[in-house]
């Protein structure tokens, strides 16, 4: 197998930005790898498998909340996995509830919120279409070579993955990934990055999440809240549960899916077996909301590390080319949502192809 292959531009990480720059720059006529350290696009829109259920577990839904997400909301609205199913995404509710102190009432929040019955990681897959993407490559390190060329070794994540070669050389790179991974890659030895650049970078933080995954006996179906889910904008342990079985059209069980608060995740970061931490997380929520929530017939638990960006830079996009073209994109450049990294993503490209990469 040869061990390298060159292209125009690297864009590093198949989440968001990463796969709406990758997909403008090869509109633009470049040859584009998307270098993925996982087995699977979308990032933090994620969906499991599990028991014959699927689970949300990252992003919980799409909202219009800006042109960019309005637009891929009617555009998926439209498109079907397959003649024979339902769109891609569909609205899931017009109605979320906080629970902002015990014992109060559930407080109505009106917002659209479309979801995709075949689990949210459909968006990432529809974004995806057409992209030469290589699964299971974490990059290691990024080192100028000869005839401006950035060269990227790669570490193979998932053994059975061995199709693709460990190195890839590109005249540009893009880093749509969180920051603090950025700088995983950039300060191990590079040469001359800019030190202003990578200050951007330390300076953008995230908060992490805990999220619960737990399906019920079918026989519990009858006994599901009228509510579809609930948001805990003040509370130490919690921050949203879901009843995520309703997003299907023929759900098999029922299916919740919590996730933690930024404080509850933070104290449980580091732990190696998650499992107990989740029970923990489950029997909270039993006692705030359905006792029969605590016995779950399957559980699942996974840590976000970078679930949320606390502060996010001014800039839509980070970029030098000392010593070669290089940007950053992502929900922190611009906003830290998902409308930011959409349009992080459009920037990234727009800048590269202004400059016009050779």
């Amino acid at each position: 197998m040869n061990n390298s292959q060159k292209f125009d531009i690297a864009v590093i990480g198949a989440g968001i930005a990463g796969l709406v720059c990758a997909q403008e720059l090869q509109k633009a006529g470049y040859s584009v790898v998307v270098l993925e350290k996982s087995r699977g696009v979308g990032g933090r829109m994620a969906t499991r498998r599990v028991s014959g259920s699927r689970a949300d577990h990252g992003v919980r839904y799409l909202e219009p909340t800006g042109k960019f997400l309005q637009q891929l909301i009617n555009n998926l609205k439209s498109q079907k996995n397959s003649p024979d199913v339902e769109p891609i995404l569909e609205l899931w509710t017009d109605k979320i509830y906080e629970l902002t102190q015990p014992q109060r009432p559930l407080l109505p929040i009106t917002k659209n919120c479309y979801i995709a019955p075949q689990g949210m990681n459909s968006v990432g897959k529809f974004l995806a279409q057409g992209l030469d993407i290589w699964f299971s490559r974490r990059v290691q390190t990024m080192q100028p070579i000869a005839e401006k060329n950035w060269c990227l070794t790669l570490e193979i994540t998932n053994d059975a993955a061995t199709e693709k070669p460990t190195e890839v050389i590109a005249k540009a790179v893009v880093l749509a990934i969180p920051a603090p991974q950025t700088l995983m890659i950039l300060e191990k030895p590079v040469a001359e990055i800019q030190p202003e650049f990578l200050n951007h970078l330390r300076f953008v933080e995230y908060d992490p999440c805990i999220s619960v995954m737990a399906g019920y006996s079918p026989a519990l179906q009858k006994n599901l809240p009228e509510w579809r889910a609930i948001a805990f904008p003040n509370d130490d342990y919690l921050d949203w549960v879901g009843v995520d079985s309703s997003k299907r059209l023929h759900p098999t069980q029922p299916v919740f899916v919590i996730q933690s608060s930024a404080k509850f995740a933070t104290t449980y970061l580091d732990i190696p077996d998650l499992q107990p931490v989740g029970k923990e997380l489950l029997e909270y929520t039993a006692q705030k909301l359905l006792p029969w929530l605590s016995n779950p017939e399957w559980l699942q638990v996974h840590r976000w590390r970078y679930a949320f960006c606390r502060q996010a830079l001014s800039v839509s996009c980070l970029t030098t080319e000392m010593p070669l073209p290089l940007v950053g994109a992502g929900d922190w450049c611009g906003g830290n949502n998902i409308e930011g990294a959409f349009a992080s993503g459009l920037a990234a490209a727009n800048w590269l192809s202004q400059m016009g990469v050779e």
